[in-house]
């Protein structure tokens, strides 16, 4: 079974998440099959791109699959995770992403949609970033994903809280571009595709790219690059972070001691 649907409307690349069974959960499939749909669409010049879940989902997607997570020693979202590598096509695919978000977001899955060039949600969308719940070390490109999109207080109380943020509070932090009824949100996504479609095509690839190059401008030095490597295998070496998978596993409230 396709775990993203691939379909073209009117010139409008849409893309599927197909794993109710799931909640649609990131795991490493899913997130290959992805990317060979984006780069499908990039072959045959699709322009303007939606990303979605069947219609009227109550879970958009519950982020990244928990059970294929690497246990501890290894890092969990490493530069060329299949995570990672589905979030940088989405950057670079040369047309605009657009989120149509109905249901619950967790985990990866709002980094997902904060990395979507925009994104369009219900009165039923919520979003929660939840690694802390893990005890798990998020990416440094996964946290600038959050500041370039809400601001650097917005994010501490997100990652820091791990609670969701309803519809409404989350369109004010700016995670969502446009906030509309489940009854037209399919209707209004689609006629802000074709709008953009309307456009030349050139001048929107390039102008994203700008975009995608200004907000990636946060040069570091080498030390400070090692020491963010360093602090995040501090967690996902530590003892915290295995409590964290084994709760999951065996479905229960986490005991984590802080080493």
């Amino acid at each position: 079974m396709a775990l993203i649907l691939k379909d073209i409307k009117d010139g409008i690349g849409v893309l599927t998440l197909n794993n109710p069974a799931r909640r649609n959960a990131l795991s490493l499939e899913l997130c290959a099959e992805m990317v060979a749909a984006l780069n499908d669409f990039e072959s045959k010049k699709i322009n303007v791109v939606i990303l979605r879940a069947e219609r009227g989902a109550r879970v958009w997607s519950a982020g990244h699959d928990i059970t294929q997570l690497p246990k501890v020693h290894n890092d969990p979202l490493a530069y060329d995770s299949p995570m990672e590598t589905a979030f940088r096509k989405i950057q670079s695919f040369p047309g605009p992403v657009i989120a149509m978000v109905q249901g619950s977001v967790w985990g990866g899955a709002t980094d997902l949609v904060v990395t979507c060039d925009m994104a369009i949600g219900d009165e039923t969308s919520t979003f929660a970033i939840t690694p802390v719940k893990m005890g798990l070390a998020y990416s440094a490109s996964g946290i600038m994903h959050f500041i370039n999109r809400v601001g650097s207080n917005i994010a501490k109380e997100m990652f820091f809280t791990a609670e969701p943020v309803k519809a409404e509070r989350a369109y004010h932090f700016g995670i969502l571009n446009h906030l509309v009824s489940s009854r037209e949100i399919e209707h209004f996504t689609f006629e802000l595709a074709k709008i953009i479609l309307g456009n030349s095509p050139m001048a929107v690839s390039v102008i994203k790219e700008q975009f995608r190059i200004l907000s990636d401008a946060h040069p570091i030095s080498p030390e400070a690059f090692e020491r963010i490597q360093a602090l995040r295998r501090k967690v996902y070496n530590s003892g915290d972070y295995e409590e964290g998978i084994k709760a999951f596993m065996e479905k229960r409230k986490p005991s984590f001691k802080g080493e």
